[in-house]
């Protein structure tokens, strides 16, 4: 037979051969685009968190250090204060106790001039060679005058009276056998003398340990007050420097916080992008395959007709029906 009235359905087949060739262009474009861009979003969506999670890792070290460094910073100011206080009552101890080591020194300095003149006084009846008269007083000079039978000593008999109680104290032993009812008055003021020398013994030996204590003091005094210096120093310095921690760390904090913030915004931005390439992207992707496979023999069965009818084998109702299966799955879907 002949071939007449097939032109117009040949040029048919080859427009819808010629659209799904570019409909399956467009679909392996659209499934680079959305495998690139799923990938970049769900890699982007890692990176975010990750940073959400340092973001926190940092706050909550920084939140930490604040803590500790106020409560370093709140030791350090106690321990200055109590510190200073100390420094204040060394101080006022030293100064009592030095007033103190003065006054004995002046009263012990008055009871030895008392003593000496009351010894000189007893040599001056019971031993004349040992006896020391006072200097002359020039023409004009007026006498001392004053203090005790009017030598000029201004002092008490406090010293004395105690050193002579303390050696008081002890009951004296019983007179010996050939101890007589009867002393004479150079025995008596023998004994009187050697009980003035044994005061003043007394009254040196505790000068010269009051003395000592007193240099021990001073020292222990100055060592202390060298060593609160320097830790003060130190207190102030670690203050300072601990203190400036807290400043940089509250500044950082800050900083983290924003940043944490801005990144939960992107990341929240970028779920929502990720989302909507899902639902663009979803059915594209699932089908993919099995829309090309359908192209592919929509593609082969029109080839076939296109040959049938080129040849005028009036089989052509068979391949329509293919074909129509064909389109009619290629049109269902969101992206068909």
């Amino acid at each position: 037979g002949k071939k007449v009235g097939f032109e117009k359905i040949l040029v048919m087949i080859d427009e819808m051969v010629g659209n799904l060739k570019a409909e399956q262009t467009g679909d392996d474009g659209k499934k680079e685009y959305c495998e690139s861009k799923l990938d970049e979003s769900e890699d982007k969506k890692k990176e975010l968190e990750l940073s959400v999670s340092d973001s926190e890792t940092a706050i909550g070290e920084m939140e930490g250090a604040i803590v500790s460094l106020t409560e370093e910073i709140a030791a350090l100011k106690a321990g200055i204060v109590s510190l200073d206080k100390a420094v204040v009552e060394a101080t006022e101890q030293r100064k009592e106790d030095n007033a103190e080591h003065k006054a004995l020194m002046a009263g012990n300095q008055m009871a030895k001039e008392v003593l000496s003149w009351a010894k000189n006084r007893l040599n001056k009846f019971y031993n004349p060679k040992m006896y020391k008269a006072p200097p002359k007083l020039e023409e004009g000079d007026a006498p001392a005058g004053g203090g005790i039978a009017d030598t000029g000593i201004g002092a008490s008999f406090v010293q004395i009276q105690a050193h002579a109680q303390s050696k008081s104290r002890v009951a004296p032993p019983p007179p010996p056998e050939t101890f007589g009812a009867y002393t004479t008055k150079g025995e008596e003021s023998n004994g009187v003398l050697a009980m003035i020398d044994l005061l003043v013994a007394d009254l040196d030996k505790e000068t010269t340990e009051a003395e000592v204590m007193e240099k021990d003091a001073q020292t222990d005094y100055e060592k202390l007050m060298e060593d609160a210096t320097t830790k003060r120093a130190a207190d102030a310095k670690s203050l300072t420097q601990k203190e400036g921690a807290v400043a940089d760390n509250e500044a950082g904090l800050e900083e983290a916080k924003a940043k944490k913030a801005s990144t939960e915004k992107e990341a929240m931005g970028n779920a929502e992008y990720l989302a909507s390439l899902h639902a663009e992207c979803d059915w594209l992707l699932q089908y993919y395959e099995t829309r090309k496979e359908a192209r592919t023999n929509e593609v082969e069965s029109l080839a076939d007709a296109k040959a049938v009818l080129s040849g005028a084998d009036y089989s052509l109702l068979q391949v329509g029906a293919r074909v129509g299966r064909a389109r009619k799955f290629l049109r269902s879907g969101p992206l068909a």
